[in-house]
């Protein structure tokens, strides 16, 4: 099983709330943005564009293959490459 990147974090409320990577949401989930790990232009430029910790994202469709990925934030869409998602740490939302 290749769940060893998964972490499972039990919050305050004693709901357990799980980490995933943006490119592993499926079509039409919503998620909220915990971080963006790395430094330098990338996280900047996607700073600029919205994506901010707590922000709502939903992944709108992935092409074949999961390369890119199209995201929605803020109600505009956006492409990323998976590598790009992959950095992109997000808990969905559940409901």
């Amino acid at each position: 099983s290749n769940d060893s990147h998964l972490e499972y974090i039990a919050s305050e409320d004693f709901q357990a709330s799980v980490f995933m990577t943006l490119d592993e949401l499926t079509a039409g989930q919503m998620a909220t943005i915990n971080e963006i790990s790395g430094e330098g232009p990338f996280a900047q430029r996607l700073m600029a564009l919205g994506l901010l910790e707590g922000a709502d994202i939903s992944l709108t469709r992935k092409a074949i293959g999961g390369d890119p990925i199209e995201i929605e934030i803020m109600g505009y869409r956006l492409s990323l490459r998976r590598d790009e998602a992959r950095r992109i740490s997000v808990t969905p939302v559940t409901g």
